[in-house]
């Protein structure tokens, strides 16, 4: 696997290179191409690193984002973060590979599908309000989203914290 690191507003010296190469080494094992390219983007923002790594596959687009006060843990939760992408496309995989796209070792990626469960149903009563009144019930729960219908079109929407500030609304079709 080819890796290319570069810096955004910091200078990426040659034990960060290799410290991410060691790690991107991991995910090997689940290839069977050589010719993939990842892109390591590391960032400053304030006082945390935020690590971003891409690879791009001809069957699925890996990439994972974290955020730490270190670079060497952003980059372990970024690595771990892929290799749980890895293991939950697992049967997607599989189908690709029944099409003659082989990228991936199937046998060794192992399966979380059956060691995850739902562990909480919830039901809820969606009330009519306004994107205001759901902003407010959201902040008041303390949760990332809140589901509404607005008052205004009469459809289900679904509002949430963005990581990079601010709010985004989803509404129904």
């Amino acid at each position: 696997m080819e890796v290319l690191v570069r810096g955004n507003k910091i200078e990426i010296t040659s034990a960060m290179k290799d410290y991410v190469k060691e790690k991107l080494s991991k995910l090997d094992k689940y290839t069977l191409d050589n010719n993939i390219q990842a892109t390591v983007l590391v960032k400053i923002q304030n006082y945390t690193q935020k690590v971003e790594i891409n690879i791009p596959l001809k069957t699925l687009m890996l990439r994972a984002e974290e955020e730490s006060q270190d670079f060497y843990s952003a980059v372990d939760l970024a690595i771990n973060k892929l290799e749980r992408q890895i293991r939950k496309n697992k049967t997607k995989l599989k189908k690709k590979e029944k099409t003659g796209i082989k990228e991936f070792n199937i046998d060794d990626i192992i399966d979380l599908s059956t060691d995850e469960e739902v562990v909480k149903v919830k039901k809820i009563e969606i009330k009519p309000m306004s994107l205001d009144e759901a902003i407010l019930q959201m902040e008041l729960l303390g949760h990332t989203f809140y589901m509404y219908k607005d008052s205004d079109i009469q459809k289900i929407a679904l509002v949430y914290k963005r990581d990079a500030g601010g709010y985004g609304v989803i509404e129904e079709e």
